[in-house]
């Protein structure tokens, strides 16, 4: 039976977050060989007639969200999910004629189909592993998806392989990435190693001692989205913006974003659905490349603890806080934060939703009309933050 609950994305993520001082995870405890035979399918069973075997690489901390989006697609079944080190994998099963589907998901950082399954417990060297990952019956199932995907084969292709694991004790990932670059060799003469090349071949060790191996089927305009018109510095990812737009509930009046920065949310919103989308920052800068990136929304200069707007205006408020050294507030964070609230609790509709990005959000600073309803942590370029997600409550 798959893991495919939240804890299990965080039990993952601690074991592979610390890393020794050769770049690896800390080594797995005593007992992981047996854990990691248990903790999922059977990695060498064949999967049914009609279906193909994929995974998605998300923002870590985003896997159970993009796994609750991909069960509402038909024909789409979730199986594990798991973290490599530097992203959350989100592992299932797509039937015939469903796999155009996936492609509409806003939230995917690169999608690809599975080539194999293997676990360290059976054998834990690069070569054993290497066999079970590249066997010529799966490998032809996976480039045959790839070719329709991506381009049509040709007798000749280059190719490169990314590995990723969450710890070093038996061997290194170079260890692991040669050993596959020797299988594929091996099975296509024709082909030779370039970086960047035309076919990429992915590694990663998902959970302690099991590890996937894909195709990759995406470039970087799955993630980048139509890309920004102008980029700013400290920019949010456009995947993690789909995801706090998709968190604000169905698009159905205004939604606001009153830190809007380079505009990004806003842009995701006018995509999804959002037919009114509103958008403001107190940088006159910001506020010039956020109409330029979102040209559909009405973005303003102002000061988000000072909304000019009526109560009750907006159905949605969805924000990345201004956080780090990149930004500055006037006063004190706390006493920013505290203003800040109160004022999207104040233009949003009760039953509305305020979605915010933010690495801590004191309880003193939320005001009584916003009842937590969620709550992710996430990893955002090595940078740990949270997602809340507040409902807003009627007046009394």
């Amino acid at each position: 039976m798959g893991t495919d609950s939240p804890d299990s994305v965080a039990r993952a993520r601690r074991g592979g977050g610390k890393r020794d001082r050769r770049g690896a995870a800390p080594k797995t405890q005593g007992g992981a060989r047996q854990r990691a035979r248990r903790s999922g399918p059977d990695p060498q069973e064949q999967p049914r007639p009609g279906v193909t075997r994929m995974f998605a690489a998300v923002v870590p901390g985003l896997a159970a969200l993009v796994a609750r989006d991909l069960r509402r697609l038909p024909g789409i079944t979730v199986t594990q999910l798991g973290f490599d080190g530097r992203s959350d994998l989100v592992l299932f099963d797509v039937e015939r004629g469903h796999r155009d589907a996936l492609w509409s998901l806003r939230t995917v950082e690169d999608l690809f189909v599975e080539v194999g399954q293997a676990v360290r417990a059976g054998g834990d060297r690069p070569r054993w592993i290497a066999e079970r990952l590249w066997r010529p019956e799966r490998v032809e199932k996976a480039l045959s998806v790839w070719s329709a995907e991506v381009r049509p084969l040709a007798g000749s292709m280059t190719f490169r392989v990314i590995s990723r694991v969450l710890q070093e004790k038996s061997f290194l990932r170079t260890d692991l990435r040669r050993a596959i670059t020797e299988a594929v060799a091996a099975g296509r003469p024709k082909w030779r190693f370039a970086d960047p090349s035309q076919l990429e071949v992915w590694v990663s060790e998902y959970q302690p001692g099991r590890l996937v191996a894909g195709l990759r089927l995406s470039d970087a305009s799955l993630r980048q989205h139509a890309g920004r018109e102008v980029e700013r510095s400290g920019a949010l990812r456009p995947t993690v913006a789909a995801q706090m737009v998709l968190l604000a509930g169905q698009p159905d009046g205004v939604l606001l974003d009153p830190c809007c920065g380079s505009g990004t949310i806003l842009s995701e919103a006018g995509a999804t659905g959002w037919r009114q989308v509103m958008g403001g920052d107190i940088d006159p800068a910001a506020v010039e490349i956020a109409r330029s990136n979102a040209p559909t929304a009405d973005v303003r200069q102002h000061d988000v603890r000072h909304l000019d707007l009526p109560d009750a205006a907006v159905a949605a408020v969805v924000s990345n806080l201004p956080f780090g050294r990149q930004f500055d507030v006037e006063g004190s964070m706390s006493a920013w934060l505290t203003a800040a609230l109160a004022e999207m609790a104040r233009v949003t509709r009760p039953g509305g939703r305020v979605v915010l990005l933010a690495p801590d959000i004191p309880g003193h600073a939320i005001p009584a009309r916003l009842r937590p309803h969620d709550r992710r942590e996430l990893r955002l370029l090595g940078t740990r933050t949270t997602l809340w997600v507040f409902e807003r409550l009627t007046d009394r």
